[in-house]
């Protein structure tokens, strides 16, 4: 049977809610854009801090481009009400993951190993930091499988001893609204998702495109 994860947060917040409790949430960043719908709706049931750790991104003016952008839009949005934490920029770690992997298409196995590289990071932040949960801003896309995310999660919550906060954020038109706050903030929204291959691929569609306008 195939889980509802947006319903199973639901349920959870509601436990948390009838507690009385704000517990403490390290939420991982993929980008600031992402993050603002996630904000928006997880900060009125949690004290954030979030955490930017995203070696994958290709390359190092990109990625200090996308931790100033998320770092500005958090002080706009929440203020003082959330914490900022920027993680290193390892992208040697990345490219080891992703050894053999290269020439495989997005969204596979490659992918998978950039989830687990990143998250791994974060539920090690969140036990080294004393947080009660910690999830992740990635399954606001549409891109990105959500099942195989949450399989992840729960699996380095067993592994570090750090509950995980179940999600599909795209899901009652989460994507949507990431979309909007990001015009509304005047956000940089990249077209590729951060890693050298996803460079590749989104520059072989547009070359793709290039040459079907022509026609």
């Amino acid at each position: 049977m195939k889980r509802n994860y947006q319903k199973e947060l639901e349920e959870m917040i509601r436990r948390i809610q009838r507690r009385g409790q704000v517990p403490k949430l390290l939420l991982h960043s993929c980008c600031a854009p992402c993050s603002s719908y996630v904000l928006e709706y997880l900060s009125q049931y949690f004290q954030i801090t979030v955490l930017y750790y995203n070696p994958n991104i290709y390359p190092e003016e990109e990625y200090e481009k996308r931790v100033a952008e998320q770092e500005s839009f958090l002080r706009r949005f929440l203020g003082r009400r959330a914490d900022f934490l920027a993680g290193d920029y390892e992208s040697g770690r990345f490219y080891e993951m992703a050894r053999g992997l290269e020439e495989l298409p997005e969204g596979g196995e490659r992918c998978f190993g950039c989830y687990r590289l990143r998250l791994q990071e974060t539920a090690r932040r969140a036990k080294e930091l004393g947080m009660d949960y910690f999830t992740t801003t990635l399954s606001i896309s549409p891109l990105k499988n959500a099942q195989k995310l949450n399989e992840i999660g729960e699996e380095l919550a067993k592994e570090y001893g750090v509950a995980y906060l179940t999600s599909d954020f795209k899901k009652k038109d989460g994507y949507k609204r990431s979309v909007e706050l990001s015009r509304e903030y005047g956000m940089y929204r990249q077209d590729y998702c951060g890693c050298v291959f996803s460079l590749r691929e989104r520059e072989r569609q547009k070359q793709r495109q290039a040459g079907l306008a022509q026609e």
